[in-house]
């Protein structure tokens, strides 16, 4: 039994989708299942693959499976339904679409649609997903978690954080994304400015690429706010470590591993109150609404106010991701024998009530 995985995207420089997809769709990750990565050039050749070349693996291969833990299978896929499993990350693109460019509604946000209702089997990125993926799909869909694991993909370290000075000269934040409206970056500059109308000398340090919409013009406006750009895994590394905090103000996310990546530098994590990052954070989490810059430094200023604070942020960062990585490797093994199953039987083509698991 072939079991093809869309590697497509890989080519492109590694962002969270690419880094998922190594982690949790490879050869090893998958072991022992016959797992065939289905790579690609290029712009040009990613698209046809997908589009034809996706399709026609299922056609050669009638009990064959394919899993796409990157972009949403083309509509030829859907020919194959049962035989087809999406990974999907969040729903923004359903949920957000005028947040969008053009290109991502007609390449991703139009296939996504089309796979959400016609597809009978998804995995998702964590139970947060799956609810909100439930209101879109068919009723008999199965929506199965696969957490990925937070791994230590920067080489963080927290040994010497805690001897760090409780009050440092400067405050420094740190948030990693793409400057485009649903990271919703500028209520984290305007944290910092209530932070600043506070008396506390406050930064905000942005890693990651220039997206679309305006945000990025007005975040370079704003006092105390660094655009950094896309770093390598170094550069991020350095930005990590000599920052006090990790904030996100997403106004939707379908996970944030970043979130948990950023916790092996034992960093406090703040981010908005919502389900998912309740999900995610546990009680090592700040939350704030980003709505609210008043409010939200006044917490962080009542958390940075006892003399051990870096000390209680690094066990609880420490706690937290073992209590996540023990769910993901939990999670790894409910799908692999998932996947095992419906490779040697007949369960592929067959109609199931819906259900999250």
């Amino acid at each position: 039994m072939r079991i093809y995985v869309d590697h497509t995207h890989l080519w492109r420089r590694t962002t969270g989708i690419e880094r998922i997809t190594a982690q949790l769709f490879s050869k090893e990750a998958l072991a022992p299942l016959d797992v065939i990565p289905v790579r690609a050039g290029g712009m040009r050749d990613m698209i046809f693959t997908q589009a034809f070349g996706l399709p026609a693996c299922l056609a050669r291969a009638p009990s064959s499976i394919l899993l796409c833990p990157g972009f949403p299978p083309m509509p030829l896929a859907h020919v194959f339904g049962r035989r087809v499993i999406p990974y999907v990350h969040d729903v923004f693109l359903l949920s957000r679409r005028a947040d969008l460019t053009w290109r991502a509604r007609l390449y991703s946000a139009w296939p996504f649609g089309l796979a959400v209702r016609r597809l009978p089997r998804f995995l998702v990125n964590s139970v947060d997903t799956a609810v909100k993926l439930a209101a879109y799909c068919r009723d008999d869909a199965d929506i199965v978690v696969y957490r990925p694991p937070a791994l230590n993909v920067f080489e963080l370290s927290s040994t010497l954080r805690a001897s760090r000075p409780k009050r440092p000269a400067e405050f420094r934040l740190v948030a990693l994304g793409t400057v485009e409206p649903r990271k919703n970056l500028i209520a984290a500059a305007r944290i910092v400015a209530a932070l600043r109308e506070r008396g506390r000398s406050a930064t905000l340090d942005i890693v990651g690429r220039r997206g679309w919409g305006e945000d990025w013009l007005a975040l370079k406006a704003m006092p105390g706010v660094t655009l950094h750009d896309y770093l390598p895994d170094a550069g991020a590394r350095k930005m990590l470590d000599g920052a006090d905090a990790l904030i996100c103000t997403s106004h939707e996310e379908g996970l944030g591993l970043p979130l948990l990546e950023a916790q092996y530098a034992g960093l406090p994590v703040i981010a908005p109150e919502q389900p998912v990052f309740r999900e995610v954070l546990g009680r090592s989490g700040l939350f704030i609404d980003p709505q609210n810059p008043a409010s939200a430094a006044a917490l962080i200023e009542r958390h940075t106010a006892t003399d051990n604070w870096r000390s209680i942020s690094i066990n609880l960062a420490k706690d937290n991701l073992k209590r996540w990585n023990d769910a993901a490797k939990s999670d790894r093994d409910r799908v692999v024998d998932l996947i095992g199953r419906l490779s040697h039987s007949d369960e592929g083509t067959t109609p199931r009530s819906g259900t999250v698991h």
